[in-house]
C-alpha cells in the first residue's frame, strides 16, 4: 500500500505525461503480481463500490478526533476533501507506524469484508485505521471507502506504461483490459505470459476516438480521401454478437444491454461473429430526437414498457470491427465499410447505416454542416479512408467538426473546491441568470479558466464571499461569465426548469455588469425553438 500510495503521489504532482508513465512503468515492474493487477484496475479507471457513506465517516471524524464540531466542519471546508481532512486531522506523530499490507491485501482482505460488517464494527475497523495509517495511506483508504478514488491519468497513458512493461502492442494491451475482468495475480500473470486469454464472448473493442477539428477543414487535404457523417447526439455504442448471444456497451465501458431490449432483438438477426461500431439515438418518425429523450431511457434501472413506447430508439452503426470472429480493425475503413453496408442490410430496420454525407469540396461540405441543428445533430464527423480502425484518441484519422456551441452570459453565484491538486483553490462554480428580478441557478461548470484566471478567480471568491454553506460559498453576485453548451432541455430536476448539456465557461466578462447577463427567458427561447444562440 506504501508503495501504490507513492505512486499515486506523484501522479498527482506532475502534469509531465513522460513523468506519469516512467512512475506507472517502475511500479508495475516491481509491484507483486495482484497488486499489479489491482493497481492496473484502479488507474484504468475503474472504481470500487462504496463501503460506507461520506456522511457516516464525517460524523466518526467529530467523535474521533477531538475537536469541537465547528473546527471540523471548518477543517473540512478549507480543505475541500473529506479523505483529506480525515487524514489530516488524525495523523500521529512521526513514530507512528502500521505493518506495511500489500494493496491486494488491503482491498481483499481489508475492505471487501467490510461490506457485511455491521456498522459498530465497521466503525471499530475504520477508526483503528485512522489512528495507525500513516497520511500518504490513511488518505487513500478513505478514498477508497467512500468509492471516490481518481487517479490523474488517461486510458491512453495507462496503455503506454502496460504496453512497456508486458513488451505488448498498445492496440492488444487496450484489447485486453475490455470488457469484464477481475484483478488477480492469475490475471497479471497471463498478461505478462502473452498467451491468449480466456475469450469472454462479451468483451468489446477499444473504442476510437476522434479528436476536435481546430485548423481550416482545407488543412486535411483532398477532399475525396475523406468519408464525412454526421455527429449523432446520442450514445456511442458496440453491439457484441457472439456465441447466439448479443450484448451493448456504452463507451464508458458500462453493459447497458439490459436498457435497450428492442436493439438486442433485433441483432440477433445479425450472423455470429460480428461486432459493430455506432450510435445508439432516441429516434422518431424518421427523426433524431434530443439527447434528453434518450437519457429517459438510461436513467432507469428498469426500463417499462412506457418508456419503451415513449421514447422509442434506434442503432445507427457506422464502423464493422469484427466479422466470422476476425479483427477488421487493421482494414481501411473503405473496406470496412463495404462490409458493413452488407451486414446492416440483412438487419431489421432499427439497425441501421449511418449515412455518408456527399459533398464535392470541402465548401460544399461546410454549407451543408450549417443545417446541424436542424438535423438535430452536433456537426460532421471527418474520416480518412484509408486509415484502420484506432485504439483511444490517436490524432490523424477521425476528426470531430463540430458547429459552435449555444453561448449565454450568466452571473457566479456560489464556488466550492475542486479536488486533488486543486482542493485548496476554489475551482467549482454555479451561475445564475436572471427571472423576475432574481437570480436563478442554471448551470454549474468547472472548465475553461486557466491556472492563473483560477487563481485570480480564487482569491476575488475569498475576498467577496457573503455566505458559507460547508464547503460551498455564496459570492456577491457581481461577476459575469460567458458559457457556452451543446443542448438544452425541460427539466422538472432543476429549480430554473431548464438543464443544460456540457456547460463550460468561455471567458469572464469584465466588460459587462450583472444587470446586463441573460435571462431566463433567453435560454426558455432557445428551449422553444430549438436551434439558434443568445447574443453575447
Amino acid at each position: 500500500m506504501k508503495a501504490f500510495s507513492e505512486l499515486y503521489e506523484e501522479l498527482d504532482t506532475t502534469t509531465s505525461t513522460h513523468l506519469k508513465v516512467a512512475a506507472m512503468v517502475r511500479y508495475l515492474r516491481m509491484a507483486p503480481p495482484a497488486d499489479a493487477a489491482w493497481a492496473t484496475y484502479i488507474l484504468s479507471g475503474r472504481r470500487l463500490k462504496r463501503f460506507i457513506g461520506p456522511a457516516l465517516l464525517h460524523r466518526w471524524l467529530i467523535q474521533e478526533c477531538g475537536l469541537p464540531e465547528w473546527l471540523v466542519e471548518e477543517s473540512r471546508a478549507t480543505v475541500g476533501d473529506l479523505a483529506e481532512t480525515i487524514a489530516l486531522l488524525t495523523e500521529g506523530g512521526p513514530d507512528r507506524q502500521a505493518p506495511e499490507t500489500s494493496l491486494s491485501e488491503w482491498i481483499e482482505g481489508r475492505l471487501l469484508p467490510l461490506r457485511s460488517a455491521g456498522e459498530l464494527r465497521q466503525r471499530e475497523i475504520v477508526v483503528e485505521w485512522w489512528g495507525t495509517l500513516p497520511y500518504r495511506e490513511s488518505f487513500l483508504v478513505n478514498k477508497f471507502l467512500t468509492g471516490s478514488l481518481r487517479v490523474g491519468v488517461s486510458e491512453l497513458l495507462v496503455t503506454r506504461a502496460l504496453s512497456e512493461v508486458l513488451s505488448m502492442a498498445r492496440p492488444d494491451v487496450s484489447r485486453r483490459l475490455m470488457g469484464d475482468w477481475f484483478p488477480s495475480a492469475a490475471f497479471w500473470q497471463s498478461l505478462q505470459s502473452g498467451e491468449a486469454p480466456v475469450e469472454d464472448p462479451s468483451a468489446p473493442y477499444p473504442f476510437f476516438l476522434a479528436s476536435p477539428l481546430e485548423a481550416a477543414v482545407e488543412t486535411l487535404g483532398d477532399r475525396v480521401q475523406w468519408q464525412a457523417e454526421w455527429k449523432w447526439d446520442g450514445i456511442r455504442s458496440q453491439i457484441v454478437r457472439r456465441r447466439g448471444q448479443c450484448f451493448i456497451w456504452s463507451r464508458g465501458e458500462d453493459l447497458v444491454t439490459d436498457r435497450f431490449p428492442e436493439i438486442v432483438s433485433a441483432a440477433t438477426r445479425l450472423p455470429d461473429g460480428v461486432v459493430l461500431d455506432g450510435e445508439l439515438v432516441a429516434w422518431r418518425d424518421g427523426l433524431i430526437r434530443p439527447f434528453a429523450a434518450l437519457q429517459q431511457r438510461i436513467g432507469r434501472k428498469q426500463v417499462t414498457a412506457q418508456i419503451l413506447k415513449s421514447v422509442p430508439v434506434r442503432f445507427l452503426a457506422y464502423d464493422l470491427l469484427e466479422q466470422d470472429y476476425e479483427d477488421l480493425r487493421l482494414l481501411s475503413l473503405r473496406e470496412r465499410r463495404a462490409r458493413l453496408a452488407a451486414v446492416v442490410a440483412a438487419a431489421p430496420e432499427i439497425i441501421g447505416i449511418s449515412e455518408v454525407v456527399e459533398a464535392e469540396s470541402w465548401q460544399a461540405l461546410a454549407q451543408l454542416r450549417t443545417q446541424s441543428r436542424t438535423r438535430s445533430v452536433e456537426g460532421l464527423m471527418l474520416k480518412a479512408l484509408e486509415a484502420p480502425y484506432g485504439t483511444g484518441r490517436q490524432r490523424g484519422s477521425w476528426w470531430k467538426w463540430k458547429i459552435e456551441p449555444y453561448s449565454f452570459d450568466a452571473v457566479l453565484l456560489y464556488a466550492q473546491p475542486g479536488h486533488g491538486r486543486r482542493s485548496n483553490q476554489y475551482t467549482d462554480y454555479t451561475f445564475g441568470v436572471w427571472s423576475n428580478g432574481e437570480l436563478v441557478p442554471v448551470a454549474k461548470a468547472y472548465s475553461g479558466l486557466s491556472n492563473e484566471e483560477i487563481t485570480a478567480l480564487d482569491r476575488w471568491i475569498r475576498q467577496h464571499t457573503q455566505e458559507k454553506f460547508g464547503p460551498v460559498r455564496a459570492v456577491e453576485p457581481t461577476q459575469v461569465f460567458e458559457l457556452a453548451y451543446e443542448g438544452i432541455a425541460a427539466s422538472t430536476r432543476h429549480k430554473s426548469g431548464v438543464a443544460l448539456r456540457f456547460p463550460r465557461i468561455v471567458r469572464r466578462r469584465g466588460d459587462k455588469p450583472a444587470a446586463e447577463a441573460n435571462t431566463l427567458g433567453d435560454l426558455e427561447a432557445v428551449l422553444s425553438a430549438g436551434s439558434g444562440s443568445l447574443d453575447a
